[in-house]
């Protein structure tokens, strides 16, 4: 690739990644100030916590919407009608009169930041395929994971300057900001020729051949359940760091940002080996890595160890998550090429169904209790390594369609 090639690539890559950034910001950004929201409206932390969860379901059902969509209409205009739906409710979420009307906007804000990450990915899938498309992915993937090293930081500087109402004013204004890179900077990549026909029918026929691609849904599977511990992670780290060891809000913003460096790390291991090793070889490595990091947090929640301990876990299982990231990606998109938006609505649907069945489970033992955290966290790995053996590693033992769910009745 020439000086020029690898520039363009990683300007478009920027761009792209600044989309994708938008769901770890309506995620993350206001995680440090949970607390201060439920002294606000003088709710408990569970109460609270539900704000995070229907903010994931949004995310997730939205991608659902908006990636079907988009293998209509094409990637430009769902994505434009979004962002400005994206500011209004977060300048909703700003002046919310009480917990219940917060609860349902962060849902209408999660489900209009979702088109940026399914969209995001259908142009990756339009423009690249194979290996280029792993090492695209990858550092799109390196690129968009400093949101979550920056977004609980940004978080922390604009509740020391306001309080957590600043927070949504700033992710109105940053929707702003994506409504113009809208307008002048992203190019229609999907042709009018090569769009799906706009009927319901059409619609459910693609989830269904989705749904029985059994290569597919493995793929899509061991990606979402791992993710469910991500953000099982996400929901329980504010109040185990801060309530159970006691740090402030500014040093847990650093340790949440050190393990989105971890996920940089381990999606740099991808683009580097990507031309050597396998795929598959490379997602075996991070779903056996995941599943040894998940088990140290466990027994560290168990033996009640020092942070430092359980920061190294959770940094190691950031880590197998950086991996199987783009790789679980590629594999799962290789041949979904004419239903790319629905395709990339699957694999984010399931990372945000799950992980709003995972989150509030972290707090169901109180504020000061990290044992539910563990149990979720060694749960996810070892459900993902079961269906990794059940559902891709027994397509090679299947006679005549492989790839159908199918093949085997």
């Amino acid at each position: 690739m020439t000086h020029k090639a690898k520039r363009n690539s990683l300007g478009f890559a920027l761009i792209l990644a600044t989309f994708s950034a938008l769901g770890p910001f309506t995620v993350d950004m206001y995680l440090a100030s949970l607390p201060q929201i439920g002294e606000f409206f003088e709710t408990g932390a569970s109460a609270v916590q539900a704000s995070l969860t229907t903010s994931l379901l949004g995310l997730g059902l939205g991608q659902l919407i908006m990636g079907p969509l988009s293998d209509i209409y094409g990637r430009r205009r769902p994505l434009l009608t979004s962002m400005v739906l994206y500011i209004l409710s977060s300048v909703g979420c700003a002046f919310a009169p009480s917990i219940q009307w917060f609860i349902v906007l962060r849902f209408i804000q999660g489900a209009a930041a979702s088109s940026g990450l399914v969209i995001s990915r259908a142009i990756v899938r339009d423009r690249f395929s194979g290996v280029e498309m792993t090492k695209f992915i990858s550092l799109l993937t390196m690129i968009s994971n400093v949101a979550p090293l920056i977004s609980p930081t940004a978080g922390s500087i604009v509740v020391s300057y306001s309080s957590w109402v600043g927070v949504f004013i700033f992710l109105g204004g940053l929707g702003i900001a994506l409504t113009g890179i809208t307008t002048w900077w992203i190019k229609e990549s999907l042709p009018i020729q090569q769009r799906v026909p706009s009927s319901f029918r059409t619609l459910i026929k693609n989830y269904s051949n989705l749904f029985c691609d059994r290569s597919f849904m493995g793929y899509a599977l061991v990606n979402g359940i791992l993710f469910a511990g991500v953000f099982a992670y996400v929901a329980g780290t504010p109040f185990i760091y801060q309530n159970i060891y006691g740090v402030s809000p500014q040093m847990f913003s650093i340790l949440f940002g050190l393990n989105g460096l971890a996920i940089i790390m381990g999606s740099q291991f991808v683009k580097l080996l990507a031309s050597r090793v396998p795929e598959r070889q490379l997602f075996l490595i991070g779903i056996i890595t995941a599943f040894i990091s998940a088990a140290a947090i466990f027994l560290v929640v168990l033996s009640h160890a020092p942070l430092s301990t359980i920061f190294i876990s959770i940094f190691l299982f950031a880590f197998s998550i950086g991996i199987i990231g783009p790789v679980s990606f590629t594999l799962a998109m290789e041949s979904q090429g004419h239903i790319a938006g629905s395709a990339s609505a699957v694999l984010g649907a399931f990372q945000f169904a799950l992980g709003a069945l995972t989150s509030p489970l972290v707090g169901i033992a109180g504020e000061n209790s990290a044992l539910p955290f563990g149990v979720v966290i060694f749960s996810t790995s070892l459900l993902s390594i079961i269906t990794y053996i059940v559902l891709i590693k027994g397509i090679k033992r299947l006679p005549g369609n492989k790839n159908s769910l199918n093949s085997n009745k």
